[in-house]
């Protein structure tokens, strides 16, 4: 009995460490998505930085655009087709349009969660996951159709 308990020590031991090892790997495949971003919609160049929220979702922000501002009076654009009357004041350089994206272990893809797409100015159900070539792909659907967009990575 003497040699059991120190036994089953060991075993807790190497358990508990296997477990949060692979809680760690987890982690790391899920924070995989944080990052800077380009990409290209109706011509427009845009980029994009992807970061954690504290209760370990994801959002996505624009932070650059190729023409901020607004063809026809010059002035700094807005997100004026916001659905949300109280962000239509937000400069279109500064939208945000994911919020709390969350990682799905089992599908190696984020989800549960929308896409807001500021030329429309609507909002559709997003997945994410990261192609063989390393791109994000990002396919927002409303009542089963889709449309992809993909988001290559920057080294800044």
């Amino acid at each position: 009995m003497k040699r059991i308990i120190p036994l089953l020590a060991i075993l807790a031991t190497i358990f508990v460490g296997q477990k949060a090892l692979a809680q760690n790997k987890l982690n790391k495949s899920a924070d995989s998505v944080i990052g800077k971003y380009e990409s290209v919609q109706g011509g427009d160049p845009y980029r994009v930085q992807v970061t954690k929220n504290a209760d370990g979702s994801y959002k996505a922000q624009i932070y650059w655009l190729a023409n901020p501002n607004d063809p026809k009076t010059g002035e700094r654009a807005y997100d004026k087709k916001n659905p949300d009357k109280s962000l239509r004041n937000v400069p279109s350089d500064q939208v945000v349009i994911i919020r709390d994206l969350k990682y799905k272990p089992e599908k190696k893809q984020w989800g549960d969660s929308k896409i807001y797409d500021p030329q429309r100015g609507i909002r559709v159900n997003v997945t994410a996951w990261f192609t063989e070539d390393g791109h994000l792909c990002l396919k927002g659907t409303v009542l089963g159709i889709g449309e992809k967009v993909y988001w290559t990575r920057l080294s800044e």
